[in-house]
C-alpha cells in the first residue's frame, strides 16, 4: 500500500499547539498528550509512533540518533524521525512545510531528517 502524505507524532517535548497548526492545514498530527502516552521513554514513543505509521516529531536529538541507530543495526524499522531545533511552534512549522511537502511517507520510512 502506498502512503503518501506523512503523519506525524509529536513526541512529549513538542508543543501541543504545532499539533493544532498542523491539523488546521489538513495534515495528520497526533500529540504525545491526546494519545495518552504521557511519561512513556523515547523507546516506546518512538515505537508506537512506528506501529502508527507516523514519522516523530522531536526536539530530542541525541535519544532519537541512538535510537534510529538501534532500529538500523537490528533491521527494524519506523516510519520517520523528524528532529527540530527548539524555536516557537510557528516557526518549526514554517520549516517543517516543506519537508511535508516534498517527501512521501514511503519515503520517510527509516530516516532521519533534521529541521
Amino acid at each position: 500500500m502506498n502512503r503518501l502524505f506523512i503523519n506525524l507524532y509529536l513526541d512529549e517535548d513538542v508543543s501541543s499547539l504545532l499539533g493544532k497548526l498542523l491539523r488546521s492545514r489538513g495534515m495528520a498530527a497526533l500529540t504525545t498528550h491526546d494519545a495518552g502516552c504521557l511519561g512513556a521513554s523515547d523507546a516506546q514513543q518512538l515505537a508506537f509512533a512506528s506501529g502508527k505509521q507516523m514519522a516523530i516529531l522531536t526536539h530530542n536529538r541525541r535519544d532519537f540518533e541512538s535510537l534510529a541507530k538501534e532500529y538500523f543495526d537490528s533491521g527494524r524499522k519506523h516510519a520517520g524521525i523528524v528532529i527540530a531545533v527548539r524555536r516557537p511552534p510557528y516557526e518549526i512549522l514554517r520549516r517543517l512545510l516543506p519537508l511535508m511537502n516534498r517527501v512521501s511517507a514511503e519515503e520517510m520510512d527509516n530516516q532521519t531528517f533534521y529541521i
